[in-house]
């Protein structure tokens, strides 16, 4: 499965953010967020953007880390 959803496992422990917290913000079931956390199922595009946007809310620093994570970093040369 996919890398958003090892991300966002990882900044949800990281931040000590719950699922539901993240459900709510989102206007979404936890079940969602648990499939995403657990790599049942990938978020399509515009959920990661959804994702983003409810964790900047919660802590602005949680949706930097998500982005940052998910991306990848910016110009890390393959060997």
């Amino acid at each position: 499965m996919g890398r958003a959803g090892k991300a966002l496992k990882q900044v949800l422990e990281n931040y000590d953010i719950t699922q539901n917290r993240l459900a709510v913000e989102m206007g979404i079931s936890r079940s969602s967020v648990h499939r995403w956390v657990y790599e049942i199922g990938d978020p399509v595009a515009d959920a990661v953007i959804d994702i983003r946007d409810a964790l900047h809310k919660i802590n602005s620093e949680a949706a930097e880390e998500f982005i940052r994570l998910y991306l990848g970093v910016v110009g890390e040369e393959k060997e």
